[in-house]
Order: C-alpha cells, then structure tokens, then sequence
C-alpha cells in the first residue's frame, strides 16, 4: 500500500497497468469527475466544486503521469493516448463545470408515439442518470450548454430499436474494416519509418519535390479517411451499448459525422461536416477567453488553437518530445482558413469552388498535421487486420508497388 507522501509524489517513469495503480491512479479522477458532474446539476453547490477541482486536476495529472496503458507494448501505443486524452477532458470539463453558476439543464428527448405527444406529460428527472449523461456524452445533445450545436440528419431506422441496432452494428463493423485497410495502406508507405512506433517523416527527400508532396498528400487524405473510420466505428460500439445496455432512444445518438468531404468552405467543414465531440471543450478552452481579448476572430482562432493543443497532449503520450508547433501551427491555420473566407466572401464560399478551396486548405496544412502523427510513431500503432494477412498482403503489395513506381520516376 502506497504512504500518503508517496502517492502525493510525481513518478518520473510510467508503470505498466496493474489492478493496484489502476485503482490508485485512474479511479480516484474518475470517481471526481462524476462526482462534479452530479454537483453541477444541483443549486447551491458551487463552493464544493471549488474546492474539489484542485484535487481532481491532480488526480488527472497524476493519472496521465504513472501508467503506462500499453504495458510496454509499442504497437499498442494508442491505448496510452486515450488514456491522456480522458485525463485532460477530466481537468477541463469538471474546471468548466466548477465555473458554473447555474444548474445545468437537460432537455428529455420526447420518445413517445406521435399521435400521444399532445400530452402534456414531462419525464420525471433522476439527477444520477441526468449526471451519467452528462458525464458520458461531450456534444450535449440535449443539454442546455449546447446550444448552436449542429447536429446530422438521421439515416438509420429510428422507429424499430432492434432495427436501428442492426443498422449501427453493420455500420460500425464495415468502419473498422475500412480503417484497418487505410491504416495498414498508410503503414506500407514506409514500414521501418512512418509505418514503425518509432516513428518518421511522411516527406520523402529522396523524391523530386512535386512527387514528394503527391506521396505525402495521399498518406495526409489516407489519414483522414483513417481518422473518419474509426471514430465511426467507435461511435457505432457506444451507441450499441446505449440503445441495447442502457435502454437510450436512438434519437439520443445522433451521427456524429456529415459525409465531411462534401464540405464547400472551412466552416461547413469544421462547424458542420466533422465531428463535433469536443466542441464544447475547444470553445471554453480557448473560444471563449480568445474572443473576450480578441473579438470574434480572436474566439474562432482560440477554438482552433485549443484543438492544436488538445493534440500535442495526444502526442505526447507517444514522445514527450514532440514539438507544440506541429500541432498548433496546422489546426490555427485552419482558424486563419475560416476567418479569410468571412473576409474575403462574408458567407461559406459554396459550390465547386468552395469544396475545391477547402480539400485544398486541408490537405495542405493535414500534411504538417500527420507529419507530427508520424513522428511522434502514431500511425506505428497497431492495426485491426494486422492477423488478417489475407487482406492486409494485398494492400501492401499494391502500396509498395505504387511507391517503388513513384521512385522509378
């Protein structure tokens, strides 16, 4: 058993996950945060949340700090990275909840049949589970907090819970398929470098220059296909488990997702198009004191810095060397992306030209953006067809091809 001044004393190495420090390191800030999130529903409770952040935000700190999730494992590497994440959003969402004033209110989805919803029956409110929500979902979707939030048209069969299981679950598995084939393409590029934990650049100097960003930016739109894949199949795993565990309605979990490559301006793209999970997180982070000093302009690049930032503590996870600026400088120039467009055209710029203008910006600054995936040994992780050789050989083959065709130019 760990003496107070022990456990109160920082680790200067990570331990691989145990039974004992996962109770000592991970439950304690995670026992605080639904604690806040309960506390942040109740009137009257703001000191107390004043006085338990402090120890929430070292009990994150310490948490992200003395476990090594991956057991020592490179390729399991990505299991370190979410467990950082979790933490920072701990430290964030429960400081955010400590600065509220007023209850939050939750807005209950109206699940009955049509023709009965002239009653005027309101759902009776259970504040644990109204907490539960609260702490599990980070869009909002039914809360007041959200408010501006955009939220995708449904496409799955909303009237038939099983049906609507049925949907996600074909959904979800065909997602995971697709990233396991994007991820084990990316890994094939280069698999002692970029493909490797360890890491490396996705610029090829062996390459002419017009060859060498051609290559770079098919491994950039690979990753974000990547990233577009398993996020959904993410998504499809936890609304399974809401629908089929926890009884939600399937008006509950909304897709996350708006088909992000029919974008025809920054803004559709980043307000609209691509997920927005931690919206909420970006716009207290750095939204809401940027545009306080700055204005307008100053609250759409906070947002966007804070996404940077929220990154870097990503990669960090991977190589506590990794470099700030190569998180920062992409994601702000998203920011400087969106802020020229309402210059230049005062609206979303829209059409042919618009959906050009955008895959263009993102490609350009994704490329800075996946370098720093790829040199922090991101995109070394492991794979999801990594056993199924079956599959994953031929799209080796084919990458290697097309690369060794690339060089032969």
């Amino acid at each position: 058993m760990l003496s107070l001044q022990g456990y109160l004393r920082f680790n200067t190495a990570k331990a691989p996950l145990t039974t004992e420090n996962f109770v000592f390191d991970v439950v304690p800030p995670v026992v605080c945060y639904f604690t806040t999130a309960f506390l942040v529903l109740l009137p009257r409770t703001q000191r107390i949340r004043v006085a338990l952040w402090p120890i929430t935000a070292f009990l994150a700190f310490r948490g992200a700090e003395s476990i090594d999730m991956s057991m020592g494992r490179p390729k399991l590497q990505f299991f370190n990275i979410n467990h950082q994440v979790s933490m920072f959003l701990i430290a964030i969402r429960t400081l955010e909840w400590t600065l509220q004033t007023k209850p939050f209110i939750r807005h209950y989805p109206d699940s009955r049949p049509v023709d009965q919803r002239s009653s005027p029956e309101v759902p009776k409110r259970n504040v644990v589970f109204d907490a539960l929500d609260l702490a599990c979902t980070f869009r909002g979707c039914g809360w007041d907090w959200s408010r501006g939030l955009y939220v995708a048209r449904e496409t799955r069969p909303t009237s038939s819970r099983f049906s609507f299981a049925i949907s996600t679950l074909v959904s979800g598995l065909t997602q995971a398929f697709i990233c396991g084939a994007v991820h084990s393409a990316i890994q094939s590029f280069a698999p002692d470098t970029v493909g490797s934990a360890d890491g490396g650049t996705i610029f090829d100097d062996s390459l002419p220059p017009h060859l060498r960003y051609l290559r770079s930016s098919i491994i950039a739109t690979l990753c974000a296909f990547g990233v577009y894949s398993v996020l959904s199949a993410t998504e499809g795993l936890f609304t399974l488990l809401g629908v089929l565990l926890f009884w939600q309605h399937p008006n509950q979990w909304p897709p996350s997702f708006d088909s992000p490559w029919r974008a025809t301006s920054l803004r559709d793209f980043w307000s609209r198009r691509w997920h927005q999970w931690y919206r909420q997180a970006f716009i207290f982070l750095g939204g809401r004191p940027f545009s306080l000093l700055f204005g307008r302009v100053g609250g759409v690049m906070g947002v966007f810095l804070a996404s940077g930032l929220f990154h870097h503590v990503a990669m960090l996870s991977l190589d506590t060397a990794s470099e700030a600026w190569r998180m920062l400088l992409p994601f702000g120039m998203m920011g400087v992306g969106v802020v020229l467009e309402h210059v230049i055209v005062g609206k979303d710029v829209g059409g042919w030209k618009g959906w050009l203008w955008t895959m263009s910006w993102t490609v350009l600054w994704g490329n800075v953006l996946v370098d720093g995936w790829a040199r922090a040994g991101m995109l070394g992780v492991s794979s999801i067809l990594d056993s199924v050789e079956s599959v994953r050989q031929p799209i080796e083959r084919l990458v290697r091809a097309f690369d060794e065709y690339l060089h032969a130019r």
